[in-house]
């Protein structure tokens, strides 16, 4: 049998209206805008959750948090389950990895004192690394000194400003430069090893899952991106006048708040983005429009390799994020919370057959857990019944399946294991530092554990500013979702062996439709 050939590409903290064909006054995303006119772009897309681990985990073991609950950066992943890696090699393929899936190894399989166990930035277990490039880029950065260039020691130090820049009267210090060319940068020697990588495999089918790191800060860019969008054109960021009144909405919101830093970087120094400027503020969201268009770029050369090689037309071509990025939103960057700034991401799927629809917009919600059962179904392999998501394959056919969900899912881990700081801050236990979400196209629904739940008006509010839960005019509204929630997660609820049953004959397993 003749292998197919799957690109799957991914970038970081990717807002889903950041894409040029949709409208977006800031985005320069050529190269997606013709793969979303030429394939499928689903508009409301949602991740399962944050942070990269926990969001990578869910998108490629087709699972929501509350069943893998790889819920931080660090949580090591259960290896009794399964993954898009380990089911596709089942057909012959050797899916291979450009860049990170940041999956922590599970301790039970490591004997005390494996260096596995001592990062969160592992592997997801059956890929195959054509190159690796976590935190530290060492790849990338010896590339960087074997052309020369002088660089600072330190974790993030190759992202520091060009040598000798200074910011002009009256520019914001965001602006500098990368101190690395375009044509050097991180993006481009990823997508250089995957063009490498492709160039002797035209006759072979392939499997490639290529993880860009941006737009994920440091918010510093090269040139010609650096300069690409001018803070004049900017807006600020949507949230309350003072961080004081914006976390007066709820506690986890305000304690989130009251620890924010650590965004807009250009180095290791931490920055208090409460204190923001609205100057840099403008700068930096300019900055990450900069980086999405270098991401856009990089991805652009290998659509044009594959064009090139008549590959274009054999390939099934998806790219997607792990998760967003509130760039100011509600006083928060980064991707913690609640709000749909952190969850809502593009996802562009181009299905070569020549009965696939083309120039579609699907309105319909659809979740990062989709991807593997999708992925799977083109290929023509079974979907494990561990999948909590379901194939987009009848929309790539340009129909709508009979059944469909009609909200989006997804849940946030915010427990702090070593140090306690939400638990301590909050007065409640690691267990009950969680928030599980549902949202339609008129509410959204958060619930805690042990902390009041939240309700939005989304057709009246549709930034989430004000917390209808305790009105009397919405009892009925929080009781239906509330509702709707616990459905959602009594049907989703771990089923390892609870579709099998042993007869006389030896175990049955039921396999049938999950609607």
């Amino acid at each position: 049998m003749k292998l197919r050939k799957v690109l799957f590409l991914s970038a970081d903290q990717w807002r889903a209206e950041a894409l040029s064909v949709l409208g977006h006054p800031l985005a320069r995303t050529p190269n997606l805008d013709a793969l979303a006119k030429d394939g499928v772009l689903f508009r409301n897309h949602y991740a399962a959750t944050a942070p990269c681990g926990p969001a990578r985990t869910s998108m490629l073991a087709g699972l929501y948090l509350m069943n893998h609950r790889c819920g931080r950066n660090g949580t090591p992943v259960d290896a009794r389950f399964t993954n898009l890696a380990l089911e596709v090699r089942k057909a012959g393929y050797e899916p291979t990895l450009f860049g990170y899936t940041d999956t922590p190894a599970d301790p039970r399989r490591f004997p005390p004192g494996d260096p596995a166990l001592t990062t969160f930035e592992g592997v997801m277990p059956g890929f195959f690394v054509g190159m690796q490039l976590p935190d530290h880029m060492a790849p990338w950065i010896a590339d960087l000194k074997a052309r020369g260039y002088d660089l600072p020691e330190g974790r993030w130090s190759v992202y520091e400003p060009a040598p000798g820049w200074k910011p002009k009267p009256g520019q914001s210090p965001f602006a500098a430069p990368a101190r690395f060319a375009a044509e050097h940068s991180e993006t481009e020697f990823m997508a250089e090893a995957i063009r490498r990588f492709l160039s002797v495999r035209q006759d072979q089918g392939w499997f490639v899952h290529g993880v860009f790191l941006r737009p994920h800060p440091p918010f510093i860019a090269p040139e010609p991106y650096c300069s690409l969008i001018d803070p004049a054109d900017v807006p600020l960021p949507a949230r309350r006048k003072t961080a004081a009144e914006e976390g007066g909405i709820h506690p986890y919101l305000a304690d989130r708040i009251a620890h924010a830093g650590k965004a807009g970087l250009i180095s290791d120094d931490p920055v208090d983005t409460r204190g923001l400027s609205e100057r840099d503020i403008r700068q930096i969201r300019a900055t990450y429009f900069g980086l999405i268009a270098e991401a856009d770029a990089g991805i652009g050369r290998i659509l044009q390799h594959l064009k090139e090689t008549g590959e274009y037309d054999e390939t099934l071509i998806v790219f997607t994020v792990d998760h967003a990025e509130m760039l100011g939103d509600h006083w928060l960057w980064g991707k913690e919370g609640y709000h749909d700034a952190s969850y809502h991401i593009p996802l562009i799927i181009r299905d070569p057959r020549p009965h696939a629809a083309r120039g579609t917009m699907v309105e319909d919600f659809t979740e990062a857990v989709d991807l593997m059962p999708t992925i799977l179904d083109w290929l023509g392999l079974e979907v494990p019944l561990q999948c909590d998501g379901e194939s987009l394959l009848p929309f790539l056919e340009g129909r709508r399946p009979a059944k469909w969900r009609t909200e989006a899912h997804f849940e946030y881990d915010f427990r702090d294991i070593v140090d306690q700081g939400p638990e301590t801050a909050l007065g409640i236990t690691s267990d009950q530092c969680y928030l599980s979400v549902i949202r339609d196209r008129d509410w959204k629904y958060v619930h805690f554990p042990a902390l009041p739940p939240l309700l939005f008006d989304l057709r009246e509010d549709p930034h989430e500013f004000v917390n209808r839960a305790a009105d009397p005019a919405c009892r009925e509204v929080m009781l239906h979702y509330a509702q709707k929630m616990l459905s959602w997660r009594m049907e989703q609820a771990d089923r390892t062996l609870a579709r099998t049953y042993l007869t006389e004959n030896g175990p049955v397993e039921r396999k049938g439709p999950r609607r």
